[in-house]
C-alpha cells in the first residue's frame, strides 16, 4: 500500500528541519512514543538505526528506524521495520513563496504476514489517518509549541 500526504507548516524551512531532525522533539509530535534508543551509527547519518517504542492502545510496538537517504533541507527518507511490517517513508520539503514549509510524505507499507496484508487491504484509511495525525501534530508543535507528550517538561 502506497500513498502521499501533504501539509504546509507556517515556519521557514530551516526552522522546520531543525525541529524535525532533533530526536528529542519526537515525543512532542509522535503520539504514543514511549522512548527511543540509538543502536547503530551516528545519529542522523545515512545507515544509522534507532529503536522506537510506542504504546498503541492496549499494545506496545517496537520498531527500528534506518535512515536511507538524507539531502537536507529538501529530502529525508527512512525505513521502519516492525514485526510483520516494513514502512518506507520518503519525505520532501520545500519553501513556499510565503516563507512556509510544504512537507510531502510518501508512505509505503509492505506487510510480511497474512493478517497485516489483510489490514492494508481492508483498512487503508487507518494508516492514512495516522500519517495525517503525525503531520498535524508536528505542525502544532512547530508553529505553536503544542506537545502531545504527557510528560511534564
Amino acid at each position: 500500500m502506497k500513498y502521499t500526504t501533504e501539509i504546509v507548516v507556517h515556519i521557514p524551512l530551516n526552522d522546520f528541519i531543525k525541529k524535525l531532525n532533533h530526536a528529542e522533539n519526537m515525543k512532542h509530535w509522535q503520539r504514543g512514543l514511549l522512548g527511543h534508543e540509538f543502536i547503530h551509527g551516528t545519529p542522523g547519518d545515512i545507515g544509522s538505526k534507532m529503536k522506537l517504542k510506542y504504546q498503541m492502545g492496549n499494545r506496545q510496538m517496537e520498531l527500528v528506524e534506518t535512515i536511507t537517504h538524507k539531502k537536507l533541507p529538501y529530502e529525508f527518507h527512512m525505513m521502519y521495520d516492525a514485526k510483520g511490517m516494513q514502512n518506507i517513508q520518503e519525505n520532501y520539503f520545500e519553501e513556499t513563496p510565503e516563507g512556509h514549509t510544504k512537507w510531502t510524505s510518501i508512505s509505503e507499507f509492505i506487510p510480511s504476514s497474512f493478517m497485516l496484508r489483510m489490514m492494508t487491504l481492508l483498512m487503508p484509511g487507518t494508516f492514512k489517518k495516522q500519517s495525517r495525525q503525525y503531520m498535524q501534530d508536528f505542525k502544532n508543535f512547530a508553529e505553536k509549541g503544542i506537545s502531545v507528550s504527557h510528560e511534564k517538561t
